[in-house]
């Protein structure tokens, strides 16, 4: 987000003076009751909040290096700001709009999955696909069996563990995870679904604090042991550069709006099947997300979208995650109470919460070396992107990690693993709570 060059720090591209002066306009603004709480407002909000978080946290001894820097510190404050109503409600209000409603979360991940996947080399992009399930196979034994082994000393039975724990932490989040879950729980049992969803939704939140903060460790550890972990763009330990070589591509105004135009075609394509097509395979919905990734790999593999759209393609992917995942960050912090994670905050439902967690890294970076993956990438990915919130929980683990070239495989592990978690659910509770 900034850059030190001789004596002067800048902040997207401008003096820190210049940026930190139009930050204290907006929040002025704010506080006044003058901004809107339109698009533009609530935009100019949250970058504003992030920018200002994201540079304090990037400067913080120890927080920076292995707490996760100024994107953790981002959405820590944006959730005490709004848990304890220190920004006005309807800004607030506004910035629910902008993530539930307008979807920006969606929008901001379509170009993310379209320019990491066009940027990866076609001859080899196939060859990291077949190999990603077993590793997501690993994360859910490795979470389960270590999430069951530090749940038996408080007293929590493997039954309990693997419904109330590794289900909804794995699950691929909040929408795709934890209410699918509690609506199959309601159809099992005849029991209210909030019954279930209340306790799922707070422990996937510690899990997803857990998830953020073992990326930042894992970036650290990749520093430390550069053999253990790719460039951020790649899986396969062997095999070539996965990246595409857009540095003699020249992109223009017009390739950055065809680029553009391709991301929004292939989400249109995910939802067509998603809703109408193909909704469901052997009775499990698939996500518009998962549709698109294939449609994107088998586009990207067969090379048939020009090589300046692909670079332009990049391009987008790169604004959007290294300057929009500020917003992203504020919007996640909205939905979170500080509160009521706190008073779930008990010992033994952290420590299961973080055996989880470790299960999940050390279980998916096993089976991804041994398919042929970077170890650090492969726990991430099919790790860390199970056993968060999602979407948001895949920027956030993204971001803290400094690998967001690896949307793509975080997507599938949220859509496509998530969906694994719901069969698994339907047999286990179809077997324990009849």
């Amino acid at each position: 987000m900034s850059e030190q060059k001789g004596f002067t720090l800048k902040t997207f591209g401008m003096p820190w003076w210049l940026a930190g002066g139009i930050a204290l306009i907006v929040i002025g603004a704010a506080a006044t009751g003058a901004l809107s709480a339109d698009l533009a407002g609530c935009f100019a909000l949250m970058l504003s909040i992030g920018l200002i978080c994201n540079e304090v946290g990037e400067r913080i001894p120890f927080w920076n290096s292995y707490i996760g820097g100024g994107l953790v510190l981002t959405f820590l404050v944006s959730a005490c700001l709004f848990t304890y109503k220190l920004v006005p409600e309807k800004y607030a209000e506004g910035m629910i709009m902008i993530m539930d409603e307008a979807d920006f979360l969606s929008f901001f991940i379509i170009f993310l999955i379209t320019g990491s996947i066009l940027a990866l080399d076609r001859k080899l992009l196939i060859r990291s696909f077949a190999g990603y399930i077993p590793a997501i196979f690993g994360g859910l034994a490795g979470a389960a069996i270590l999430g069951i082994v530090v749940g038996l000393p408080f007293g929590v039975n493997p039954v309990n563990i693997m419904l109330k724990y590794v289900l909804p932490i794995m699950g691929g989040g909040n929408g795709a995870g934890a209410v699918p879950l509690s609506q199959i729980y309601e159809t099992v049992t005849g029991e209210p679904a909030a019954n279930y969803y209340s306790f799922a939704i707070t422990i996937l939140t510690i899990a997803n604090i857990f998830a953020i903060l073992t990326a930042a460790l894992l970036r650290k550890v990749g520093e430390a042991k550069p053999q253990l972990t790719g460039d951020g763009t790649q899986l396969i330990r062997q095999g070539g550069d996965f990246a595409t070589d857009d540095k003699k591509v020249k992109v223009g105004m017009k390739d950055l709006g065809g680029a553009f135009f391709l991301a929004i075609g292939f989400y249109a394509l995910g939802r067509l099947f998603a809703k109408t097509v193909l909704p469901e395979i052997f009775g499990t919905p698939i996500h518009q997300f998962a549709y698109m990734i294939i449609f994107v790999a088998i586009v990207a593999a067969a090379g048939i979208v020009p090589e300046n759209v692909r670079a332009a393609a990049k391009k987008l992917q790169s604004f959007f995650s290294s300057n929009l995942v500020l917003v992203i960050m504020v919007g996640v912090g909205v939905d979170t109470n500080i509160i009521e994670l706190a008073q779930a905050i008990t010992l033994g439902n952290v420590a299961i919460a973080l055996a989880i967690v470790v299960g999940a890294i050390l279980g998916s970076a096993i089976v991804g070396y041994l398919v042929g993956f970077f170890p650090i990438d492969s726990a991430i990915t099919a790790g860390l992107c199970m056993a968060n919130r999602g979407g948001s929980g895949d920027l956030a683990v993204l971001g803290a990690s400094n690998r967001m070239g690896l949307i793509a495989y975080a997507q599938l592990s949220s859509r496509l693993g998530g969906g694994i978690v719901l069969i698994l659910g339907s047999i286990l509770f179809g077997a324990f709570l009849k």
